[in-house]
């Protein structure tokens, strides 16, 4: 076993006395199946990325999407269910984690820490699973570069001003977070030309938006048949 195999462990471990558990990665790089997809879709705050991807879960596909749950140290919202919605950690666990190799991408955004445990990436893969992950901007760019065949998907709301309406509607913000998100969706829809495609989640029509979606990851088959993801 590697040293840095080692320090995922121990971090781990160390973390695992009062919470529950994660599993460490693998000592090096893994190759999934042939033909499995490593997928991100990405977007401003307020797009709908969580409504989207549960349309994905609800259309019928084999093997199924696997949805691997981001790791972050924000609050729990009311209704959400650690370990289903995300990973919450506490900051020292979560930058344990980090800095032990134990995350895919790691970014502070918004004034909290958000990552992607690389280990599920890992096991949905090589189950031959096309892999759905939900990050922001700056984590999408970070897994690009680390793996370079994965499929970056940008969702974008018909305009700057119905995305900030969701914004103020879901009210979960304060006064100051809202204002933050609004000014960093401006800036992170400027970077849309960054990735693989774009697709726009029109108000009320979060279905077609997720048939787009599987119509892109089935192209992308079409196209790689038996390309083996690196992670």
């Amino acid at each position: 076993m590697t040293d840095e195999a080692m320090r995922v462990r121990e971090a781990i471990g160390d973390a695992e006395r009062q919470e529950p558990p994660l599993a460490p990665p693998s000592d090096g790089p893994v190759d999934g199946a042939p033909g499995a997809l490593l997928v991100i879709i990405s977007g401003p705050s307020g797009v709908g990325k969580d409504t989207i991807i549960e349309a994905l879960r609800r259309g019928a596909r084999e093997p199924e999407y696997e949805y691997v749950v981001t790791c972050t140290t924000r609050s729990r919202r009311p209704g959400e269910v650690d370990g289903r919605d995300y990973h919450f950690l506490d900051r020292r666990r979560f930058l344990a984690l980090r800095q032990a190799g134990g995350l895919l991408e790691a970014n502070e955004v918004h004034g909290n820490w958000y990552g992607t445990p690389r280990a599920e990436v890992e096991r949905a893969l090589s189950a031959g699973h096309d892999v759905i992950l939900k990050i922001d901007v700056q984590g999408a760019q970070e897994v690009k570069e680390r793996v370079a065949d994965a499929l970056l998907v940008f969702v974008v709301p018909p305009s700057l001003e119905a995305l900030f309406q969701r914004l103020r509607s879901r009210a979960t913000e304060s006064a100051d977070e809202l204002e933050v998100r609004q000014r960093n969706a401006a800036i992170e829809i400027a970077r849309q030309d960054d990735y693989d495609h774009v697709v726009v989640n029109e108000t009320g029509q979060v279905e077609r938006t997720a048939d787009r979606i599987h119509e892109i990851i089935a192209e992308e088959h079409r196209r790689h048949p038996t390309r083996r993801v690196r992670v």
